[in-house]
């Protein structure tokens, strides 16, 4: 049995331990119900309760979530267009999201996989600088992604606004 206070009393009776924590005006929690003997403990267990989930709460609110953004092409895309998205796929890297782009084939489309490839590998060299590659081009079903990193260290705030 351990008191309030932090010490080690011993194997103590149930009931000796219980009358102890109602003198106390606390609790007797079981610690470690399955060792031999079990261990309890004297506290206040509604305060305890209290401060690990406000600790939890705590943790909870200092994590940081990393949101996954998704940037869909097609084969034939004019050149404005690719920039403007290759723009908006900077925007959420300087933000800290990963970005996931995709190559759609639609129709026959699919017959030209090396124009998706290479459409993939420009939007990655349009990026370099401020982006990693965790997931190299792959195709899944219809379409072909890539999945983009931002490079914490070279990442700076986008300023082409």
């Amino acid at each position: 049995m351990i008191t309030q206070s932090g010490e080690n009393i011993g194997s103590v009776l149930t009931k000796t331990a219980l009358e102890m924590a109602r003198e106390a005006e606390l609790d007797l929690v079981l610690v470690s119900p399955n060792s031999n003997p079990p261990v309890a403990r004297i506290m206040n267990f509604s305060k305890f309760k209290y401060e690990r989930e406000r600790k939890e709460k705590e943790a909870k609110k200092n994590q940081k979530k990393q949101e996954l953004k998704e940037m869909k092409f097609r084969l034939r895309i004019d050149e404005h267009d690719f920039q403007t998205k290759v723009n908006r796929i900077r925007e959420f890297l300087s933000d800290n999201c990963k970005v996931r782009v995709v190559v759609m084939f639609l129709g026959r489309d699919i017959m030209f996989k090396d124009k998706g490839e290479e459409l993939l590998n420009k939007v990655i060299s349009q990026t370099s600088d401020i982006a990693n590659v965790t997931k190299n081009i792959k195709m899944n079903g219809r379409d072909m992604d890539i999945f983009l990193d931002p490079d914490l260290k070279k990442n700076v705030p986008n300023q082409t606004k």
